[in-house]
Parts: C-alpha cells; structure tokens; sequence
C-alpha cells in the first residue's frame, strides 16, 4: 500500500479512546485509539503486558470498557457481547482454545454457523477455496490436529459468517517457525479475500513485513504507529521495542524446535 497515491477507504472498526481493565480500579487500556479501514491488514505489537490482547478482547465484548468507545462501520458497538457483534461482522480467533477438540473439523465449521446453518454449503465453499486441505479431512477431529491446522480450522470457523472484520490473537503463538510462517500467509490471502484484519501479535518483524499499518501499543496507548515499512524503518521504535520483541520471539522459536512434531 503506497498512502500517498491510494484513495481514501472508508474506516471499517474504530476504538476511541479506550479504557479498560479486568479488576476494579486496574485499567489495562489507558486510551487506545486504532482505526481499521475497508480491505487493511492492521498488526498491534508491543511489549508484554502493553494491552494487545485486552485490546482485542474489549472490542469483542469480553472485557469491560470504562470509557471511550468502539465503532463498526460508524455504529457504536461498544461493550455488545460477542454472540452480537459476531452477527454484525465481527470474527475472533482466540489465541487459546480456538477449536472444539471433540468435533470435526466439518462440525468445528458449522459451530462458526449456528446462527445461519443454512448457507453452510456457500460458506463451506469459500473457506476451502482458502485452504483446500480442509475439504478433504473434514471428518477429522480437531484434536487429532497440529498446531498449524488448529489454528487454520480456528480461522475458518471465524470466517464462516463471513465478517467484515477479523480479529487475530497471536495466531502465530507455540508454532514452530515453518507453520508460523505457513501461518502469516494464510493471514495475507484472508486479507487478499476481502476481510481487513486486526492481528495481535508478538512476532513483530513478521508482522509489520506483510502489514499494510502497525500500530505500537505501549502501556495500554498506541505509542507509535505507521505503516508497517516505516515502523520496521523507525530507529526509536527498533531500539525500545523490536530488539526485545525479536529476543522474545528468538526463545519462542527455540522453545518451538524442541516440539516441531507436534506443530
């Protein structure tokens, strides 16, 4: 994306000054703004404990907001439940327990679906065009899966409703580096597809190299933000955030290899 010669999107999810927190009292979100606009992959990054998953929780109703606001499409969303802003465009990919174990994958899919089972055939359709693997092990339990697949079934199912927007929680989180990588790209071509993206993520060079906008959350604010070129370009940012994010990532990754069968 080059700003100076595209033309203006319209914006697709806002927070406002976003205040919030778990415990009476403890804000974990001390005013974040990020804007979305129409077709964006957008990456947050920032140090632990900065806020980038109670960000994503908040706007998806699962952490209450004390102040400030969020916005679909210009219509206030702020503190609806998930089940509300699912049917709205709103998808989640969890970074924990993102799929059912028991279930197949078919039946994983039709669990994103249970508020409208019957375009399930032309839902079916669209997510297997994305990862065609899915058609042929659709009666695999979702247990029996690697890490990878797991979260690839996860994204699917969020799919199914076929948001306007995606919600992605450190996707790459426990995959060795083959299947984050593998990850990443399954990410660009959701966004290639149509659906902008809002993706957490603790692989920070990675992130901003395939994102249109990042964003740098730093105590619950957005510290810093840019494209993602610029943010990568940006010595300030390499020297408060991406050297210890890369050192985080590079332990990550060795931890990783030591369990590569099973990702």
């Amino acid at each position: 994306m080059t700003e100076s010669t595209a033309a203006p999107t319209k914006v697709v999810l806002r927070t406002e000054d976003l205040v919030a927190g778990y415990l009476p009292g403890v804000n974990i979100l001390n005013g974040a703004n990020v804007d979305v606009h129409e077709g964006e992959l957008i990456g947050i990054i920032g140090p632990n404990g900065a806020g980038k998953s109670t960000l994503l929780k908040a706007i998806f109703g699962q952490v209450g907001i004390r102040s400030g606001g969020v916005f679909l499409q210009g219509e206030e969303i702020t503190s609806l439940k998930a089940d509300k802003l699912v049917t709205k465009g709103v998808g989640m990919v969890p970074q924990n327990n993102n799929v059912f174990p028991t279930l197949t994958i078919q039946e994983n899919l039709e669990m994103g679906l249970y508020q409208r089972p019957k375009v399930f055939a032309d839902r079916f359709d669209f997510v297997v065009q994305l990862f065609p693997e899915l058609a042929k092990r659709r009666g695999q339990r979702a247990g029996s899966l690697s890490g990878g697949e797991r979260q690839m079934v996860a994204m699917s199912r969020a799919l199914m409703m076929d948001p306007s927007v995606l919600l992605l929680d450190e996707p790459s989180a426990g995959l060795s580096p083959v299947r984050q990588d593998e990850t990443f790209l399954r990410i660009a071509q959701i966004n290639r597809a149509g659906v902008s993206v809002l993706m957490v993520e603790q692989n920070a060079r990675r992130c901003l190299q395939i994102c249109d906008r990042g964003y740098v959350l730093d105590q619950g604010r957005d510290a810093h933000t840019g494209t993602g070129r610029e943010l990568l370009n940006d010595p300030k940012v390499t020297e408060l955030y991406l050297g210890t994010l890369a050192k985080d990532v590079d332990a990550e990754r060795a931890a990783s290899k030591e369990h590569s069968s099973e990702a």
